[in-house]
């Protein structure tokens, strides 16, 4: 017995002491965003890895016989939450695009700021402190690029979003706006139309200069403010060996990925576990299914207008199926018989349950995500953000509906009642929805050990160059090639012009001779 043990120990120190030494930087507030960051860096603790893991939360159920430590940055949120508390999101969501665009940069400077200037942060910046892999989360935070510089080593960056415009410019991916759709669509581009395409390539415009022109100074500023003469921002995204992607084609149109950017979409689902019992026990005494119902973590059912809430409790009770709801407020009244409500639910164990016939969620990724995976129709009710897009996806790949939470015309008891009769009646919403579950789980390797595989790939090849495209280091106007464009038509109107005065000398020198010809005869 003390032989295997010590083998056991013997092989567990020797996997420990060969692991690359990970710094994650996670500081973006919000469960759905940590649960991305958790499972990825969980994911790289068993595969024998040192984590370091900066957040606004501490870790819970590190993985067993784990290299683990945790920097939690205090305060970051209760300063969240009480922000949220401002914001009522259900009428933030009426603003456009870039309004909504403009405040999450706000909201991020105060977190990429908190980070840089935090004590446990700047006790981590030490001589003594070595790291070979910096992994941080992708998204109007640029500024914390500058610790892979500081510690000299390679930079990974998670989207959580897929392929979008923050991460595609990076990598100098290919983006032709002609097919690929601009995350400011809100899902409803299609390439076949002439006013898509135009609108589409305009965002792709818009989006580029607001990068270059907004966003990369801003963070540049930062930058330099908290570490004097450190590299720019453009400097600092050639560090970057590895852009991992929290998509799938089941979940996205298939567009152009260089090599070093890799879909792991799903690579945060665990296989289901055991539900609580009285959960337990509503989804199995449910001969006619159940309709799960959660709004998200951002986004609270109690928050909702006590007019909207009261059409939704109308609706539900006069339906056969029972409702799950997760609902904040579990001392709520007026609840239908037939409603569960509960202010936390496992999620994914709820819809692996086969009783579950219908999803109504606001359209979040990690949602989507995790319907898709468990093949389960959806309604789609989606109130900020990229749920909008999601929603609409839903609806184009045939396996959801969506009901538009502010069209106040079509947002009733009437249209509710009928939506869910189409998606709970016509077998065509679950068909779908299996077929795509069914792509979702085609792979050749499972999504947390495609992340495993190419992290170390980057540490055997020393950043692996040989995956990164030389488009990454182009300006916007040679990538798009703007000064070859402008050559040429600076040689053809120089030609035309050339003619042009060749023409015209020739004309007045052939116009005499004529008249010469002409008194002759």
């Amino acid at each position: 017995m003390n032989i295997k043990l010590s083998l056991l120990c013997l092989v567990y120190f020797f996997k420990v002491s060969n692991g690359a030494r990970l710094l994650g930087i996670f500081a973006m507030p919000g469960n759905s965003h940590y649960i991305l960051a958790e499972r990825l860096m969980k994911g790289y603790a068993a595969a024998g890895h040192h984590v370091t893991m900066i957040s606004p939360y501490p870790t819970k159920n590190v993985p067993k016989n784990a290299s683990w430590e945790d920097i939690v940055l205090d305060g970051l949120d209760d300063a969240y939450r009480e922000k949220l508390k401002e914001v009522n999101l259900y009428e933030d969501s009426t603003r456009s695009n870039w309004n909504k665009i403009v405040s999450y940069q706000e909201l991020m400077m105060h977190w990429v700021n908190t980070t840089l200037y935090h004590p446990k942060v700047r006790a981590l910046l030490t001589p003594e402190n070595k790291f070979d892999v910096v992994i941080m989360e992708q998204f109007l935070n640029d500024a914390h690029k500058y610790f892979a510089h500081y510690f000299q080593c390679h930079l990974i960056v998670l989207s959580s979003m897929g392929p979008v415009v923050w991460v595609n410019n990076i990598a100098g991916n290919p983006v032709p706006p002609s097919y690929v759709e601009s995350f400011l669509s809100g899902g409803t581009f299609s390439a076949n139309k002439f006013w898509d395409r135009f609108v589409n390539f305009f965002d792709y415009i818009i989006g580029n200069l607001v990068e270059y022109f907004y966003l990369k100074p801003l963070h540049n500023d930062l930058i330099q403010k908290a570490f004097p003469g450190a590299p720019s921002v453009e400097e600092l995204n050639e560090r970057i060996a590895l852009i991992l992607l929290s998509s799938h084609t089941s979940l996205l149109e298939a567009v152009p990925l260089v090599p070093n950017m890799v879909e792991i979409g799903g690579y945060f689902i665990d296989p289901p576990k055991k539900l609580p019992k009285d959960i337990q026990q509503f989804l199995d005494n449910a001969p006619e299914g159940v309709i799960y119902f959660s709004m998200g973590s951002n986004v609270n059912s109690k928050d909702m207008p006590m007019e909207k809430r009261q059409m939704l409790f109308d609706v539900f009770s006069k339906i056969k199926q029972k409702v799950l709801w997760k609902f904040e407020d579990e001392n709520a009244t007026g609840i239908p018989d037939n409603v569960l409500i509960k202010s936390w639910m496992p999620q994914q164990d709820v819809l692996a349950h086969p009783n579950v016939k219908l999803f109504i969620t606001h359209g979040g990724f990690l949602s989507t995500t995790e319907t898709i995976y468990h093949g389960v129709p959806v309604l789609a009710i989606p109130v900020f953000g990229d749920q909008f897009i999601n929603a609409n996806k839903a609806v184009r790949y045939g396996y959801g509906l969506m009901l538009s939470y502010h069209d106040n015309q079509n947002f009733n008891e009437d249209t509710l009642t009928r939506l869910l009769q189409e998606l709970l009646t016509n077998p065509i919403y679950q068909e779908n929805a299996k077929r795509r579950s069914r792509i979702f789980h085609d792979r050749p390797i499972k999504p947390m050990a495609n992340a495993v595989y190419w992290l170390e790939h980057i540490l055997r090849h020393d950043g692996a160059e040989h995956l990164k495209v030389v488009g990454r280091k182009l300006s916007f106007y040679e990538y798009l090639m703007l000064d070859v464009v402008g050559v040429i038509l600076v040689g053809i109107m120089l030609i035309l012009f050339v003619g042009k005065r060749i023409c015209n000398k020739m004309f007045v020198h052939v116009k005499p001779l004529k008249q010469h010809k002409f008194k002759s005869g």
